[in-house]
């Protein structure tokens, strides 16, 4: 919402300058986005006399002119390349040393073509004040030479922006924010001085609202004919305001419901009676109309939209935009002005669905005064006389104006109790005055009725709310909470715990944490094993973001390619964050992934001299997955590791991770290639995705503790075993079973080794394990340790089916 300082104290009696005004209206609510003040940029400029004008020596399209200033000095000359500069016309001159906004350029004392230059002569696009750089700015005879030229143009009144918060509807007007500041004591507001119009003869066009059982969509049509207007530009002062606030002005009509719209947030519309034939019927569109709109695009219009027509068809989109065929121009010399009530939800509903914005809309889905209907069409009416002239109809209302009021019962305590703050019930009672509300009883408790203009008034709470906006939430005393007796109980749940340990794990194995969207493309949603229809966004901020996202790795693989393609190829991503199967609760999960790229290992990430750069693969991913699960006390040894994974996994290169085939928790491996293909990505890509949700929660009283540090004195040993198995046998099933030889003395064992080939039988395959004994009481013995082998070989082969190798 914008206006002029100028423009609010037409409303507003006050000696407060424009920097209290700010303050005062940040400090209730109404906050300040910026101020806009032109008389400061526009400070150098001085209205000049030319003297001369005469033709360059050197150019034939530049004249040299002599400027006065009026101040006494000897003329200034100054180069011009305007074709409108001549003898004794008055202009708007710059002196070296001035910045030039519409150029972007610092005024110095330069030669032209030969010729001296001390300064500019401007045109209103150097200025930023139009479009116009046909010539320089012609200034009428009485100009008076040397005023500041803001002061003199009216371009000296700042432009206040504000942003308000949807429930504030009643300051989408000058007034109404008029009213705000008075009642926080910067002023008095002045009284309405507006006189109904009256009018002679009925209005000849009908107004029939055709909304059987929904009414409440158009509760209220006002119309009034009024004939014989001139309709030419506005004057200039509105003008002004309107190019301002950031308006185009268009002609009078037009002006005057912009001017009114923005004055008392009442907007209205007018329509060239003589283009109207027949009745205006306020109805819902039928399938298949379309309506070209003032703003030149034609829309198609549905059942949903609430429309103006007449014979001709549509003539309005009601409360939001009016068609181009009965719109007002210069030829207009009668006109209709509505003034009308719209349903605050169907305006916003079909605002979105044709994907329109404009003032109106704007007033009307956070609703507009009621009671300002009929005040609003006297108000158009009598300016409308005053400026174009004509003769005025009485006015018509079509159904009736909706009695919006509601009485509030309020003790003067609930603000104490909701806010901390003691106001006074008389400062409370004064605070609520000013800002129109009505006051009956005494006593603790008096019955409220806010006015018609604040339909976001339910409840006590909401009275409490303006007291303590008035009266300053400077003055609410900052009071520190109770300490509590012990230690606070826990307040995280198992999900939220686990969050941020994923988090601070991953971040420690050198990734870094991607935020991505939770949209994405229906065509990566289906890659991913999503492309349901009720996870499609209704009202999508991007064609490529329509689906809610069913894994995170599509963010990631895109976010990473992106820094491929910007020379960061080694990089790797992780995301703790939700996944959406379904259009219920349990259909949303919080899931781990990262994301690994190139030769971001965990060991280091490059090209080095001693040929330790290795591209990433599957072994890393399962690596980062299990940390993750081991950093959740999850037993890492009894985990599952399954050959393959999900669809969008390489189907050679990939594993599932589970407990049991009911308890799968997430996947590991590399991408399919058709899948990086489809995401225009390039590898090696190797990721992992775990589901926090589906990961078994502790045990209250676990059942087994970590045991106590005990460290050996004695040396350990190792021995090395290599068996051979069918190709199809897992190196982990071997690992498990020469564990299970000899618990008590294997600390540790590890898969050195996979090779098939020569002297390996087809279908074989050899596997490597070195076998870490810790004896724990004494040194074992050659016998000893044989035999330890021993049971190790026969079991491996009982639970395998492996030989030694030879």
């Amino acid at each position: 919402m914008k206006f002029t300082l100028s423009w609010l104290e037409e409303h507003l009696e006050t000696s407060a300058s424009l920097d209290e005004i700010v303050e005062t209206l940040t400090r209730i609510g109404l906050e300040v986005e910026g101020v806009e003040d032109k008389a400061k940029a526009l400070a150098p400029y001085r209205i000049a006399s030319v003297l001369s004008a005469e033709q360059h020596p050197n150019a034939d399209r530049l004249r040299v002119c002599k400027v006065d200033l009026g101040d006494g000095a000897a003329p200034i000359q100054v180069v011009c390349g305007a074709p409108n500069a001549r003898t004794g016309m008055k202009s708007v001159f710059a002196p070296p040393g001035t910045y030039i906004p519409g150029k972007d350029i610092t005024l110095g004392v330069g030669v032209i073509r030969g010729v001296e230059s001390a300064g500019m002569l401007c045109s209103e696009a150097e200025l930023e004040l139009s479009e116009d750089h046909d010539g320089i700015i012609d200034l009428p005879e009485d100009a008076p030479i040397g005023q500041a030229y803001a002061a003199y143009a009216g371009l000296d009144d700042p432009v206040i922006e504000i942003n308000l918060t949807p429930n504030r509807g009643d300051c989408t007007s000058v007034r109404g924010i008029a009213r705000d500041l008075a009642a926080a004591g910067l002023g008095a507001l002045k009284p309405e001085r507006q006189l109904p119009v009256e009018g002679s003869g009925e209005t000849p066009v009908r107004v029939i609202r055709d909304l059987p059982g929904e009414e409440n969509l158009c509760p209220a049509f006002g119309l009034r004919l009024v004939r014989g207007v001139r309709n030419g530009p506005s004057p200039a002062w509105m003008q002004r305001r309107l190019v301002a606030i950031g308006l185009r002005p268009i002609n009078a009509l037009v002006d005057i419901t912009n001017y009114v719209t923005f004055d008392r947030g009442r907007p209205l519309h007018v329509f060239d009676a003589d283009k109207v034939k027949g009745d205006l019927v306020v109805r819902k569109a039928r399938a298949g109309e379309t309506i070209l709109a003032l703003d030149g695009k034609t829309y198609e219009l549905d059942p949903h939209h609430v429309i103006i027509a007449d014979d001709n068809g549509p003539e309005s989109i009601g409360g939001i935009m009016g068609g181009e065929h009965s719109g007002c121009d210069e030829t207009t010399t009668n006109v209709l002005i509505e003034s009308a009530l719209w349903d605050p939800l169907n305006i916003a509903q079909t605002g979105r669905r044709l994907g329109i914005v404009t003032d109106a809309r704007y007033r009307f889905e956070r609703g507009v005064d009621p009671n300002e209907t009929l005040p609003g069409l006297d108000l158009a009416t009598r300016m409308v006389l005053d400026i174009c002239g004509g003769e005025p109809t009485r006015r018509t209302l079509a159904g009736e104006i909706p009695d919006t009021s509601r009485i509030v019962a309020f003790p003067w305590s609930e603000t104490k109790r909701l806010s901390g703050l003691d106001v006074p019930p008389a400062e409370a009672k004064a605070i609520l005055m000013d800002l129109g509300f009505q006051i009956s009883g005494s006593g603790d408790a008096v019955k409220v009725l806010p006015p018609s203009w604040r339909p976001d008034i339910e409840g006590k709470a909401d009275l409490v709310e303006e007291v303590v906006r008035i009266a300053g939430l400077d003055r609410v005393e900052a009071t520190p909470l109770p300490r509590l007796g012990g230690v606070s109980k826990p307040v995280l749940t198992l999900i939220q715990k686990r969050t941020r340990a994923a988090k601070r794990l991953l971040a420690s194995r050198g990734l870094l944490e991607a935020v991505t969207w939770s949209f994405i493309a229906k065509e990566e949603a289906i890659l991913f094993g999503g492309g349901d229809p009720s996870l499609e966004l209704a009202n999508p901020i991007a064609s490529d973001l329509s689906d809610m996202r069913p894994s995170l790795l599509p963010g990631l693989v895109k976010s990473a390619q992106r820094n491929a393609d910007r020379g960061f190829g080694d990089v790797a991503l992780f995301e703790v964050g939700q996944c959406f199967h379904a259009d219920t609760p349990e259909g949303q999960t919080m899931r781990a992934a990262a994301l690994r790229r190139g030769t971001a290992r965990l060991e280091g990430v490059g090209r080095h001299w001693d040929g330790g750069a290795r591209a990433v693969d599957l072994f890393d991913a399962k690596a980062d997955a299990l940390a993750l699960l081991a950093a959740f006390g999850l037993p890492v040894g009894s985990l599952q590791i399954v050959h393959g994974g999900p669809d969008w996994m390489h189907p050679g290169r990939s594993g599932r991770i589970q407990l049991g085939p009911k308890a799968v928790f997430g996947y590991f491996g590399e991408l399919h290639p058709s899948v990086l293909k489809a995401l225009d990505a390039k590898g090696p890509l190797v990721a992992f995705e775990i589901t926090l949700d589906a990961l078994p929660a502790p045990k209250a009283k676990p059942t087994k503790v970590k045991p106590a540090l005990a460290l050996s004195g004695y040396q350990p040993l190792s021995r090395d075993f290599a068996f051979v198995v069918d190709a199809g046998v897992e190196a982990a099933a071997i690992v498990r079973a020469a564990q299970g030889a000899e618990r008590g003395l294997i600390a540790d064992i590890a898969v050195f080794d996979v090779y098939e080939g020569e002297r390996i039988e087809v279908g074989k395959k050899s596997v490597a394990i070195a076998v870490t004994l810790q004896p724990r009481e004494k040194t074992l013995t050659d016998a000893e340790i044989e035999a330890i082998s021993e049971r190790i070989v026969s079991e491996v082969a009982k639970k395998t089916g492996a030989t030694l190798r030879a």
